[in-house]
């Protein structure tokens, strides 16, 4: 239970914030009767695949479905994953959500089954509750005794002091030791704060300063809270929860090295003994109200990459009473199943294909497509006059959209380039002529194409047989 502490206490670090493909959305952008806006959370077009996850986002929360799947499908470009990162966002961060891409299962150091298993696990959360001992109260005094002068004053276990608290109710004295004095300085805790102490973890938290002492400064930060002093025993018992899933419990169980192994990602093949115990004593912690679980969602992008064994154990993951929702993706039209010589719609067989609930995607319009890279440039902080915005909108509906969101950035160092502030017509018109787009580089190359190595371009002939 303490390793679960640690791992919940890890996860409170700040991360560092960067600009990705998808970090403009914010959620679904439904309102109260899950009917999709025009623009909102990030969100452009495909209403009706917006409002189809805002169902099976309202099921999930509810708790109503488990171990079901719904495929996204669309072309290329047509924002499948934005739906599926939209639908994370709205799930809130106690609903776990894990993201892997097809191709992954097939290049980690470990068996394909494995790999979705361990996936499946990342998307099972499992909300842990205890009683915690805390000493709660207003410090009065602390005072430590400094070592003697033979000792080395870098050791602060070989320092001991008192710490005083009180509630309105009482006051009490208790002994420190080295380690609580040094988390007692750490937080730097003084003289009419008021704290909580975990008696198991010794881990101090400052709560603020006591509403009695607020007269004993002419001024004070704006980050300076003030509290009432306790009231009753100083000693309490406090309902603590920790959120962890499944894979984590895995690790922490499976490895000599315990959670530190989630960070080094040296998880390896966990044993299946080791998995039945841990679903037993959570079924355990379930049954006597120690822990809630809480299904997640599972989004695999690129699912054509999976082969008919991948699909053959999805089909059998699915029907565990603890399985996720599993959210897959796909951009293929009728291709040939992975491993097999038979062809299928999405490259996904027959059988599986019969359990999902399918949504699908449209292209964007030149307008949305406006919308679109409008909210790009404000996420990416470039101001761009209106007739360059214009300009980078017909450039994505001629290419396509991704390449007019890679244009922006490149457009904002041209215009950096030329010192200027506002990103015009001729900084887009710069860098649609340094970066080739699909058409245009296809043109190129068959153009050149006898000055390539290796150019064998198939004859007529050829080409009607590959197809």
């Amino acid at each position: 239970m303490a390793e679960l502490r640690n791992l919940s206490e890890a996860r409170d670090l700040t991360r560092i914030e960067r600009i990705g493909a998808h970090s403009h959305i914010r959620g679904l952008g439904l309102d109260a009767a899950l009917e999709a806006r025009d623009v909102s959370e990030g969100m452009v077009g495909q209403r009706a695949a917006r409002k189809a996850a805002g169902l099976i986002l309202n099921l999930i929360k509810e708790g109503k479905i488990a171990g079901r799947a719904i495929l996204l499908a669309g072309q290329p470009g047509t924002g499948k994953t934005a739906v599926a990162m939209g639908l994370a966002k709205s799930l809130g961060a106690e609903t776990p959500f894990a993201s892997v891409s097809a191709s992954e299962i097939f290049s980690l150091e470990m068996s394909k089954t494995e790999a979705l298993t361990q996936a499946f696990r990342k998307a099972i959360g499992v909300r842990i509750k205890e009683e915690a001992e805390i000493i709660e109260g207003e410090v009065v005094e602390i005072s430590i005794d400094r070592p003697a002068s033979g000792a080395s004053s870098g050791q602060s276990s070989s320092k001991t002091g008192k710490l005083t608290l009180k509630t309105t109710d009482m006051e009490t004295v208790y002994e420190l030791g080295g380690k609580m004095i040094e988390a007692l300085r750490k937080e730097k805790v003084q003289s009419g704060d008021v704290i909580t102490l975990d008696r198991a973890s010794g881990k101090v938290t400052k709560l603020g300063r006591s509403i009695t002492r607020s007269r004993d400064y002419d001024a004070t930060g704006p980050s300076t809270k003030f509290v009432r002093c306790p009231e009753g025993e100083l000693q309490k018992r406090k309902e603590v929860v920790h959120c962890v899933n499944l894979h984590e419990i895995d690790v922490i169980n499976s490895r000599t090295q315990g959670f530190l192994a989630l960070f080094t990602g040296d998880t390896g093949e966990i044993r299946a003994e080791v998995r039945e115990q841990i679903d037993s004593k959570v079924s355990e912690w379930k049954e006597e109200g120690k822990a809630e679980i809480i299904p997640g969602v599972l989004f695999v992008d690129e699912v054509h990459m999976l082969d008919i064994e991948c699909f053959s154990f999805l089909n059998n993951a699915l029907e565990n009473e603890m399985a996720p929702i599993l959210v897959i993706a796909t951009n293929r039209g009728i291709t040939t199943i992975r491993g097999t010589n038979y062809r299928s719609p999405h490259g996904i067989p027959a059988d599986f294909l019969d359990r999902l609930l399918i949504i699908t995607t449209q292209p964007y319009t030149e307008e949305e497509i406006g919308k679109i890279l409008e909210i790009r440039c404000d996420e990416e902080e470039v101001d761009m006059s209106k007739d360059a915005k214009l300009l980078l909108t017909k450039i994505g509906v001629e290419t396509s959209l991704r390449y007019a969101i890679h244009l922006i950035t490149a457009a904002a160092l041209a215009c950096q380039k030329r010192k200027g502030k506002t990103v015009e017509m001729e900084d887009v018109s710069r860098v649609y002529g340094l970066f080739l787009d699909v058409k245009r580089s296809t043109q190129y190359l068959m153009e050149y194409q006898n000055q390539y190595m290796f150019n064998e371009v198939p004859r007529v002939g050829e080409e009607e047989a590959m197809e």
